[in-house]
């Protein structure tokens, strides 16, 4: 079952008939089935991917050779790729890229520990960037993650 704040953005999308579409890393396919579980998530849902491997960011999405090993596959700069890239192809009012760190072994630093997630969205007039921090274990930073993602689209859709 979708959370409040899931249920509340998809509702919101439905009004303004926008449609969203993701490209996960992360949540591994788990933002796009929370928002397909909404009732008419129809409406709205056009899909999504899931690159969890850098072979998939590299060879799907196109992400330049030598990005993530400068950046990490978990950073604000691959994400924002992951998000254009992918929009390119999927047309969408709202294109939503996910990664992060949910356990230990990726390129956590003490900078960058597990529970690390960034986001991008890009809406029809503008893209947002945003990096957060949750505790938990994997399952709990998924879930807090999808919440921040279905808060950050509310705050720009009932603008």
């Amino acid at each position: 079952m979708a959370s409040d704040k899931v249920i509340a953005c998809c509702q919101a999308l439905i009004k303004k008939n926008w449609t969203i579409s993701f490209v996960e890393s992360a949540s591994a396919g788990k933002l796009s089935y929370e928002f397909s579980t909404v009732i008419n998530s129809g409406q709205i849902l056009i899909g999504g991917m899931v690159c969890y491997h850098t072979s998939m960011k590299e060879d799907l999405l196109l992400i330049p050779q030598g990005t993530i090993q400068k950046h990490t596959a978990e950073s604000a700069m691959v994400t924002k790729l992951m998000a254009q890239n992918f929009h390119r192809y999927v047309l969408s009012d709202i294109c939503v890229a996910l990664t992060g760190l949910t356990t230990p072994g990726g390129s956590e630093t003490s900078r960058k520990p597990v529970g690390t997630i960034f986001v991008h969205i890009i809406f029809p007039h503008k893209e947002i960037a945003s990096r957060f921090t949750f505790g938990g274990n994997p399952k709990d930073i998924v879930d807090q993650a999808i919440d921040a993602v279905a808060e950050l689209i509310l705050e720009e859709v009932q603008i």
